[in-house]
């Protein structure tokens, strides 16, 4: 097995019911707009889009041999993702209470841990040959990082809203050669950024919504990219798509500037689906 790309973290079966506004914290009553069940996980997202975008990428996710998981694994197959499945107890699970605006609430109904296995032989195999190793945050992929430092290949990593602080991140942010983030918890989204690449990194990025995107290069420059206008049918899965946009481009050896708009405009590809990507649609 060999791919362009190594992917680590979570694909997961989830429920979105869109309402009119997130729920407020006490006792109430509120009628859904829509709902629907779908594949989910920021790591089935980034395979997705970069499947689509024509980079060989290898997803490696747990999955139970239960119902949730058989259709987590199917939709996958269906889209054309190349897959290394590990086992678990339960398959990740999420009810995901969104508002059109891409307000957001996960609520998480079951979440694996660590496989107490060894990591599959084909893992090792495809972190080795990758020319990009990305690992997401889950108890999986953070007992693979001594091994990706092992490899020796470029670690992206994804800390989705982080807030500048938080341990669990620490030992993520402290492998990686590419950070991505979003906005939400973040002060000074551009300080944080410098504060990566001061610390190693050769890339940092930080999404900003509606407001596009701003990324810190190895030279300390900063660049940005407008969103690229979409009919936001729903918002998850789009970071994801930006996230393999930019790194779509530069696998091709696009300059920064560059990349930064092919992910603005993976990521609107994916606000046109109410699935993680529109070669889901077909599927599910």
């Amino acid at each position: 097995m060999s791919s362009a790309v190594f992917i680590a973290g979570p694909a997961s079966w989830n429920s979105i019911i869109v309402l009119d506004r997130l729920p407020e914290p006490e006792p109430h009553m509120q009628f859904a707009q829509a709902s629907w069940d779908t594949l989910g996980g920021t790591s089935a997202g980034k395979a997705l889009s970069l499947t689509a975008l024509g980079v060989p990428a290898t997803l490696y996710a747990l999955a139970a041999d239960d119902d949730h998981g058989s259709r987590v694994r199917s939709a996958l197959a269906s889209a054309g993702v190349e897959t290394v499945w590990g086992q678990t107890e339960a398959t990740e699970r999420h009810v995901n209470l969104m508002t059109a605006a891409g307000g957001r609430v996960s609520l998480y109904l079951s979440a694996p841990s660590a496989s107490a296995l060894p990591p599959p032989r084909e893992v090792r195999s495809a972190m080795a040959q990758a020319e990009i190793v990305v690992l997401d945050l889950a108890e999986e992929p953070r007992r693979l990082l001594p091994l990706a430092e092992a490899a020796g290949r470029p670690v992206w990593v994804d800390v989705h809203d982080y807030d500048g602080a938080a341990a669990y991140h620490r030992p993520f942010l402290a492998a990686a050669d590419a950070v991505f983030c979003n906005a939400d918890r973040l002060a000074d989204p551009v300080e944080f950024l410098r504060s990566r690449v001061a610390a190693g990194a050769s890339l940092a990025v930080c999404t900003l919504g509606a407001e596009g995107a701003v990324a810190v290069d190895e030279a300390e420059e900063v660049h940005r990219v407008d969103a690229v206008p979409a009919d936001v049918v729903d918002t998850n899965g789009a970071g994801d798509g930006f996230f393999a946009g930019v790194l779509a481009a530069r696998l091709a050896g696009a300059p920064l500037d560059r990349a930064l708009r092919a992910g603005a405009e993976a990521a609107a590809v994916v606000l046109g689906s109410r699935h993680l990507h529109p070669l889901l649609d077909a599927v599910l």
